[in-house]
């Protein structure tokens, strides 16, 4: 059986959708906070059983019988996240998984990007294990209004000085962990999941070609662009977080070709042209 975390979110959720596709529903099995939200699954024959990093006993209970686990990476800011993961970890060794696979992040061992650090960090842990394991190093996937700002409104892309972003679709990135879930061939240790890098200049361009208007990029410095953050009521921590990831990225973090998502996809992953285009539809 393969059991999932966090698979009412985004991105968990959408690899049991993919999983669902390849293998016996019989097969999966759901770990989740509120199973309430997981009935869409279990009403399709998935096992959905209740779990959190927090509850060590409720998490070994919802992992039982498990021979891969997928751990999702903890989004709970406030709370002790690398304490949550080692308690994700442990709960699947002790369950007896004979893999554990997580969702970690391009740039997780070496980045100045502050999440790094919490990745870099579970990953030693999975090292330590004594299970097989696999982390998967996504590229950055999310809120494209959250990355280029309101250029739709403004006629520009007003942000720090940046570099390379591997900006990947999520609904890649499910495919590619179902794909290694389900495959025969064995990815011990990190892989990148990334589609091509682009910078903010690159965006520039592509949506000036997707909207006949000319889209500028204006840099701005670091602490005036936190500042005008903050002032549009944007938390403090979340606009210096978002900063961090801009100076990493200009400090070449995350730059770099990864063939292996289009391996796993048998296609080319949706590109930054492809996601704007979407964003720019919805």
């Amino acid at each position: 059986m393969i059991v999932v975390t966090g698979a009412t979110g985004a991105l968990n959720g959408a690899t049991v959708e993919h999983l669902l596709q390849r293998i016996p529903a019989d097969r999966i099995g759901v770990s989740v906070r509120d199973v309430a939200k997981a009935r869409h699954f279990a009403e399709r024959g998935v096992r959905v059983r209740q779990g959190s990093y927090d509850d060590p006993v409720a998490l070994r209970a919802s992992l039982v019988d498990a021979e891969q686990v997928l751990l999702v990476s903890s989004n709970d800011m406030a709370a002790d996240v690398v304490g949550q993961h080692r308690t994700a970890v442990e709960a699947a060794v002790v369950t007896g998984a004979r893999r554990i696979l997580y969702t970690s992040q391009q740039g997780a061992v070496g980045s100045a990007y502050p999440p790094a650090a919490i990745h870099a960090a579970t990953e030693a842990m999975l090292a330590d294990s004594g299970v097989a394991w696999t982390a998967l190093r996504n590229g950055f996937f999310g809120s494209l209004e959250q990355l280029l700002g309101p250029w739709q409104r403004t006629g520009v892309i007003a942000m720090p000085a940046d570099g390379p972003i591997p900006w990947t679709d999520r609904a890649d990135l499910a495919e590619a962990a179902a794909v290694i879930l389900t495959g025969t061939r064995r990815f011990d240790g990190p892989v990148t999941l990334a589609a091509p890098a682009v910078t903010l200049d690159d965006f520039a361009k592509i949506v000036s070609g997707l909207t006949g208007r000319t889209i500028e990029r204006v840099v701005v410095a670091d602490e005036q662009w936190v500042t005008e953050q903050i002032a549009d009521g944007v938390p403090e921590f979340v606009a210096q977080l978002t900063l961090a990831m801009f100076q990493a990225a200009r400090g070449g973090s995350f730059a770099g070709h990864h063939p292996l998502l289009a391996e796993l996809l048998g296609r080319e992953p949706r590109d930054a042209a492809a996601q704007v285009a979407s964003q720019i539809a919805s």
